[in-house]
This record gives C-alpha cells, structure tokens and sequence, in this order.
C-alpha cells in the first residue's frame, strides 16, 4: 500500500517543507492503517477506515473545513481532527501544484463526533495567527422543479421524473392554498445520493428540457438544516401545513384543543401554514399524533415538529417557494400569484471592514421593536454610516454600507428586462463598483430574474456582497482592502447557496 501512494504523493514535496513532506504521509498511513487516494482534484484518506463492517455513516456525520493554511496537509490535520471522534473520512480538496486548495470535507463514524467538532474546532487556531472555520457539511439529495403543469398529481410527477432521471426517491408537492386539488406549479424532488441530483440536474438545466410540453425550472434546492436530535427533544410547537387561506388562527387553537381543553399557548398563521405553541412537549406530542391526517375546514392537514433555527441563519435567496416553511423564524411575503412565494428567514448580514477589526465570532439576532415617540423627545441627526453593521436588515444598505466603510464610492445599480415564456415581465440588476473599475471584474449579476423591482434589487446585492468578499480573500489587487476574516467567514455561511 505505501509504495502504491508514492505516485499520490508526487508534487508534495514541492511545496513541503520540514516534516510536512511526503515521508510524513506515509508515516500517518502506516501508523493508522487507513489507506490514500487521490482523484478528481481531493485526496481521500479512508473511506471506509481499516476493519470498518457495514455501510458508510448516515448525513449529519461530515462537517466542511474551511481557511486551511495551503502548505498545511492530512499528517497536521488528521490529528486534530482525530481530538473530536473516529475519522471515517477525510477528504482534502488538492490543486495540481500539490498545495491543497484551502478546505476539506471530514466525515465521522457518528454524528455526536461531528456535532463536536464543530463545537471544539471551529474557530481553532491550526498554526499561529491562522484559524479554521468547520461546520456542518450538507450534502444535498434534492432538487426544485419549477414550472409544473397545476393540475399534475404527485404521482404523475413522480412517474414522470423517474422516466427522465436516475435514483428518483420520492417528490414533495405542496398544494395550492386557494384550490386543494391542483399543485402550486413546482415540486421538490428527491434522490438516492448527491451525485444522482447533481447528475439529474446536469441533464435537465440547459432550459430546453420540457416535461408535459412545458419547459421546466431546475435548481438545488435548499437542503433542509439538520436538528440535533436534543434540540428536536425539547421542541414544544408543531408546524401545520396545507390549511385553507380562510381557516383562522382561533379555529386552528379550538381544533388543537380539542383532545385536551387549554394545552394549546398559542397559534401563529401565515397564509396556509401555522406554527402551535404547546405549553407542554408531551401535549404537543400527542397532538401531532392526534391531528396528522385530519380536517379542518375541509383541507387534509399535515403536522410535524418545528425546526428551530440557528440564529447564525445563513443568506439565501428564496424564488417560487425554494424552502420548506418549517421553521417559524421567516417572513412570508405572498406575490399576487400563485405559487410564487417569497421566504425570507433572519438574515446574517456581512461585517465590513472597520479599522481591521475581525468579525465577531457570534453573530447577534437582530432586534426589530417599535418604541413610542413622545413629543419633546430630543433629537439628534445622524449619518446610516455611524450606525453599526448589524442594525441594517437588507442586502442592499448593506452593500451601501460596505463601500462606504472601505472608502469607495456608492454601488451603481442598473435594471434590465426581459419577458417569460408566460409572459411576465423579468427583472435584474447589473451592480457596478467604481472602486473595482481597474480589477478584473467590476460588475455583478446574478443569474437569477425577479418579478418585483425590490426582489431583484435586493437579490444583486446580495450576489455582489457574495462575490466582493470572494475577491477580496482570494488575491489583493491594487489598493483593494483586505477583508479575509470578514470573507471566510460570509463565504462559508453562503457555501450551499451558489454551489453548483
């Protein structure tokens, strides 16, 4: 085995210095058994370990890595990763000069080792002045399906995509909140593995695919975030889908009430879903047991637990419904039509650069509060500039504030159109960066279309802050300023997002 991972090992050395060379990496594989391969630009070192029996870990077991030093490779790493659990895996992204491209994937035999990991390493200074950023890693089965006839029943569509992709699981069709018989024009596929989505996705993107006649949306959709299984113990509220638009938040508490008189705290109804408040876990339980299935109002409802939401929530754009509604921490803004929602949760705004001062480690929850204004109230003229970062709540001040911060002139937004095969009116905006005219880009546009002229302006200054920071990690052109910590770190919140 270890003369077979010389070949691995060439063009290591190179950029090794020290002990960080090639007689190493083999001293790390003689020593722990596990085995070294490298293909498709990562090596992966295990997968399964030596005497593994059964199959690989479920989800929930990798976490993602990222801001590695690039001389940095698996005979430092492998150790300090072995402090939180068994390594089924570990995954390190590899450039062809045989430096390491910054991050790497690490998955344990158990989720409780992952969960820990992230707990104990991310934020661990791995050599001086040098910190790692690890999180969870999610690797997403499932992909949205746009555009979908509205009378297609959920089996139809799933005979249809298991005609036209490999390793279909299953399909999530929401129904429409005004006609229970139809389908809200998009469903959530799911698949087998990773790969197979991607493969499925790779096949139907071009956007001359057509299903029914119809050309069809395709996108990742945004994986589900995974719950900690104590967290999930102590959740007290269940989310109820597929309510009429009509049903009541107090017809909804007396329907929930009904098996045990006064167990219900309160309800919170957005369009057709609700979230109730239980004062007590074992109620909500037996709730959820009791009411998954039923009818109110004439609509078949379905009851799970609520996810709660981590208050480090990541950025995300949300076109036709992308999330599932479960976790009660997001704003509902319906569009005129149906089957176009717009969800946004509790945005992690981007730090800019202040006096290069590190982005801090937790990111505050914003408060949104109105206070009463009493006359004589003395008043004091400000600048948007002299407040901090995280009292902004939308992409584009945000972007405003950036520049302003780093001394650059204003964003220059410009808008452009174009119409739908249905014939809506499309929106985006082209963002220029004066400061960045010089540099290799000094624009940005997503590549998605808005319907609404806030959606789409929004939605570019979130792609623009994205890319800004991306640039500004990677190489320092001109007098372009230094934002690292500021990047890594809105970069890994923003990861699953743009991939792919």
């Amino acid at each position: 085995m270890l003369e077979d991972s010389l070949d691995i090992l060439n063009g290591c050395s190179k950029v090794r210095t020290g002990i960080q060379n090639e007689a190493a990496l083999l001293a790390l594989m003689e020593k722990t058994g596990y085995s070294m391969v490298q293909e498709n630009g990562q090596r992966k070192f295990g997968g399964p370990p030596p005497d593994w029996e059964g199959p690989p870990p479920p989800r929930g077991c990798e976490v993602f890595v990222g801001k590695i030093p690039r001389d940095m490779y698996e005979d430092e790493l492998v150790p300090v990763f072995e402090r939180a659990g068994k390594i089924y895996e570990f995954r390190l992204m590899m450039e062809f000069s045989g430096e390491n491209r910054g991050y790497a994937f690490v998955m344990y035999t158990t989720k409780e080792a992952a969960q820990l990991a992230i707990r104990i390493l991310n934020n661990f200074e791995i050599r001086p002045g040098k910190f790692i950023g690890v999180c969870v890693s999610l690797d997403n089965c499932r992909l949205f399906i746009g555009a979908i006839p509205k009378e297609k029943k959920k089996e139809e569509i799933l005979d249809e995509m298991k005609n036209v992709t490999e390793g279909v699981v299953d399909v999530i069709v929401y129904p429409s909140a005004t006609d229970k018989s139809k389908n809200r024009g998009f469903a959530f596929v799911e698949y087998e593995s990773h790969r197979a989505a991607a493969m499925a996705r790779r096949k139907l993107i071009p956007g001359t695919f057509q299903l029914w006649g119809h050309t069809i949306q395709v996108d990742w959709a945004d994986p589900e975030k995974e719950v900690d299984e104590e967290t999930m113990q102590r959740v007290k509220v269940l989310y109820v889908r597929n309510l009429m638009i009509s049903t009541t938040e107090e017809t909804i508490k007396a329907e929930f009430n009904k098996f045990k008189p006064g167990a219900v705290e309160r309800v919170k109804k957005l369009r057709d879903y609700a979230f109730v408040h239980f004062f007590n876990r074992d109620d909500a339980m037996t709730a959820m047991s009791v009411m998954n299935g039923k009818y109110i109002d004439g609509a078949g409802i379905e009851v799970t637990l609520a996810k709660p939401v981590n208050k480090e929530n990541t950025w995300r754009q949300h076109l036709n419904g992308h999330i599932s509604p479960n976790s009660e921490n997001l704003l509902l803004f319906p569009n005129k039509e149906e089957g176009h929602l717009k969800i946004l949760g509790k945005p992690t705004f981007l730090p800019p650069r202040l006096n290069g001062q590190q982005s801090p480690k937790q990111i505050p929850e914003i408060e949104r509060y109105t206070y009463p204004y009493f006359p004589g109230t003395k008043l004091t003229p400000i600048s948007m500039y002299s407040l901090k970062w995280n009292q902004f709540n939308s992409a584009v001040m945000h972007l405003d504030y950036y520049c302003n911060k780093n001394n650059w002139a204003p964003p220059e937004y410009y808008l452009y159109s174009t119409t739908s095969q249905d014939g809506k009116i499309l929106l985006v905006y082209k963002v220029v960066i004066p400061a960045l005219s010089n540099g290799a880009q000094s624009y940005f546009m997503p590549d998605k279309l808005c319907t609404t002229l806030e959606d789409a302006k929004e939605m570019a200054a979130q792609f623009t802050l994205l890319h800004l920071v991306s640039l500004a990690n990677c190489s320092h052109v001109g007098q372009r300023p230094c934002v690292s910590n500021q990047a890594s770190f809105f970069r890994r919140k923003c990861k699953n997002q743009y991939e792919n």
